[in-house]
């Protein structure tokens, strides 16, 4: 009895050495470091010979190097990109992070509000222009964003969903560096936003900070807060079709927001 009484207690410790070991092993926090540089993926027509259909048919005629711009952004994001967004996220506490976030999507209530008017979508233009106010004061500049729960959520249109709006076709699909996928409407949407924008900052800068530190700062935070808020990392959904993927689901998304 006692004989099987040891056996039963040495299997038992056993159990918990090797469990431990392996928790132990899986929670270092000085992991080998990983010399393959090489992306986790590599492109579809690499790893299965056959022809793939896809539910939504997206021009690509520059594909090899919209597959390379990828793989740049793959590692811009992996080595530059999120390690300045990890270590933000580590030094500043969720409240703050969410007061950023606000103050951002209070500024770019501009563009919402330039474009919506642009579509004459007035209810939008209007309730626009009152979660600016309302935040902009009651919010304490755009800290907090009392105005969604008074039921004025956000209408977000940008130049690109405007020029769809009027029957502009997507032309051909474009990954864009470090911004990720795009198309010709979009690129050339977002660069009159752009645009648009600094022309506005630049009419209401204040003359106590240099121009060139204003736009320095906000364009950082701004770069900083929207990658914070994305939550998509670069070859992690362990699919080979990951760059196809994007494609269709980016195409998707966009012809939503212009039919709504």
């Amino acid at each position: 009895m006692m004989t099987q009484r040891n056996k039963t207690m040495r299997l038992i410790l056993m159990t918990l050495t090797l469990l431990g070991v392996l928790f132990a092993s899986g929670c270092s926090t000085t992991p080998k470091p990983n010399l393959n540089l090489q992306p986790p993926l590599h492109k579809a027509k690499d790893t299965i010979k056959e022809s793939v259909e896809y539910a939504v048919d997206v021009y690509d005629p520059i594909e090899g190097f919209n597959r390379r711009v990828y793989t740049f952004n793959y590692y811009f994001d992996k080595f530059l990109y999120l390690p300045v967004v990890n270590s933000y996220e580590f030094i500043t506490p969720d409240y703050v992070e969410d007061r950023v976030s606000n103050f951002v999507d209070n500024i770019y209530e501009f563009n919402n509000f330039t474009n919506n008017l642009l579509q004459l979508k007035f209810r939008q233009t209007a309730m626009t222009l009152t979660r600016f106010l309302i935040n902009s004061t009651v919010g304490i500049a755009g800290l907090w964003d009392p105005a969604t729960s008074w039921d004025l959520p956000q209408q977000t249109e940008d130049f690109g969903q405007t020029l769809g709006h009027y029957g502009v076709g997507n032309g051909p699909y474009i990954v864009l560096p470090i911004l990720g996928p795009s198309n010709l409407r979009d690129t050339a949407g977002l660069a009159t936003d752009a645009v648009a924008f600094a022309a506005v900052i630049d009419g209401v800068q204040s003359d106590w900070m240099d121009d060139n530190d204003i736009s320095l700062i906000f364009n950082g935070v701004t770069a900083i807060d929207k990658r914070h808020r994305q939550s998509f990392r670069y070859y992690q959904s362990g699919s080979p079709f990951e760059y196809d993927m994007i494609r269709m689901l980016y195409t998707t998304k966009r012809e939503v927001e212009i039919a709504k």
